[in-house]
């Protein structure tokens, strides 16, 4: 197999490659030069937001058998990239979101719930749900429905992870002392890591798959128990963190009502988690995924996802890469021990 990445060098892009490299196929990646792809691969040289940027593939008449594309600003970047492979790829994968749903989806939506009006495959950046939206158009408009795979992701997880959602949670064990935990303990969550997601993505490539999935985890494969109980296993042991640790990581569980009185922002301040009954929690823990799951969506352990993402960070150094497109996460010291009362 002839793989096009474009991208490639970071979060999911990353995992693609390294799945792809492992099953023996051949793979391009189409990168700004910003990063170092893995090793294996060939690269060719494009920003593809410039008006040359796709000069680099436009300038060889090479096939593939498959693109893979994450964009996630202006649908035109899409739109541009698969007007130029239409006659020179056979599929063309693009990594969507479930975000491209109409809001609020109902728990249990699938893909056939409403998506997002007003989204155009021509359009600049608007909005990350129409942008999404955008992008699988713009796929569809150029493949049609038979050679399009539509992956609509919900939250990935796990190492090269340049969001900060795990790496806040496991750098805030590694810092001891009392951790407010965002209850309740048994709370149900639905994610995907990022391998899982890019072995998947590659079956169902060979497989022949076609249209959209929900690709994450079935929900409740983890809780919220279960993904900080494995944090503070990994990273908040008595040695975890700096000389000046304040100690073992101790969970103290939290009521939702008392967190949101606080003024705390679920997701962005407590990453990952949204409280129960809300249509956050629906939106980013609820969705139905058994099309994905029959056709060989497996997702490893949770435990698995944060010692391999903690072990990755340790061997960077500690400090995870931040898309600058991306707000930072994570909750302030202060605010957190006064809702802890300290």
């Amino acid at each position: 197999m002839r793989l096009l990445m474009l991208g490639g060098t970071e979060f999911v892009g990353r995992a693609v490659v390294e799945a792809a490299l492992a099953r023996g196929w051949d793979v391009t990646v189409l990168h700004r030069g910003r990063h170092e792809p893995p090793a294996g691969v060939r690269s060719l040289y494009g920003d593809r937001t410039s008006p040359d940027g796709l000069a680099a593939l436009a300038g060889t008449d090479e096939e593939w058998d498959v693109v893979v594309d994450t964009w996630s600003a202006a649908p035109r970047v899409v739109r541009d990239s698969a007007r130029l492979l239409a006659d020179r790829a056979r599929r063309y994968v693009y990594v969507s979101s479930c975000s491209v749903y109409a809001w609020p989806p109902a728990a249990g939506y699938d893909e056939d719930s409403p998506v997002v009006e007003g989204a155009s495959a021509d359009a600049e950046q608007t909005d990350y749900a129409r942008d999404k939206r955008g992008g699988e158009l713009a796929v569809l408009e150029a493949f049609g429905k038979e050679r399009a795979l539509l992956v609509r992701a919900g939250l990935i997880l796990g190492p090269y992870e340049n969001i900060g959602r795990l790496p806040w949670w496991l750098d805030r064990m590694a810092r001891g002392g009392p951790v407010l935990a965002p209850g309740p303990r048994e709370l149900p969550l639905q994610y995907v890591d990022v391998r899982d997601l890019a072995e998947w993505t590659l079956g169902a490539v060979e497989a022949g798959a076609e249209g959209a999935y929900n690709v994450i985890s079935p929900s409740g494969h983890a809780t919220m128990g279960a993904l900080l109980d494995a944090c503070v296993q990994v990273a908040g042991g008595p040695a975890a963190g700096s000389p000046a640790a304040e100690g073992p990581a101790e969970l103290r569980w939290t009521d939702p009502e008392v967190v949101l009185a606080a003024g705390i922002e679920p997701w962005i301040q407590l990453p990952v988690w949204v409280p129960p009954g809300s249509e956050s929690h629906d939106a980013m823990h609820r969705a139905d995924v058994s099309r994905a799951v029959g056709d060989g969506l497996r997702c490893r352990p949770v435990a698995e996802t944060v010692a391999d993402t903690w072990s990755w960070l340790q061997g960077i150094g500690g400090t995870a890469p931040q898309r600058p497109d991306r707000p930072v996460v994570g909750l302030d010291p202060s605010v957190e021990a006064k809702v802890l009362g300290g």
